[in-house]
């Protein structure tokens, strides 16, 4: 699957979420470019990489959403150093903090 300059342009990006565990984002892709990537099973990073789409180290596709299959699902661990793609415990440690007092605040909302 070779990278499209003019499509890779088109291509959007989420803004980041998290839960206790893990950081995601999804990708949206031009429908004509989806058509041309592998379906039913997740892509390898050299596959989601070849087709254009561009993310700091770390990111996993772990999911297809059945219902608009131009749209992947990226997650990669919380703490995960976006140079390395490794987790770094300290990072990990204080990304798990921050997640659990926000989550304390938005409850007593």
């Amino acid at each position: 699957v070779g990278s499209n300059p003019k499509m890779s342009n088109r291509i959007e990006y989420s803004e980041k979420y998290i839960d206790a565990n893990f950081e995601y984002r999804h990708v949206i892709l031009p429908k004509e470019m989806a058509k041309t990537l592998p379906r039913g099973r997740t892509l390898a990073e050299a596959e989601w990489r070849g087709a254009g789409i561009q993310q700091s180290r770390g990111w996993e596709h772990y999911a297809c959403h059945r219902p608009e299959p131009h749209i992947l699902l990226f997650r990669r661990p919380l703490g995960t150093d976006p140079t390395t793609g490794e987790v770094d415990p300290e990072l990990e440690r204080e990304a798990k903090q921050q997640y659990q007092q926000e989550l304390v605040a938005n409850l007593q909302k």
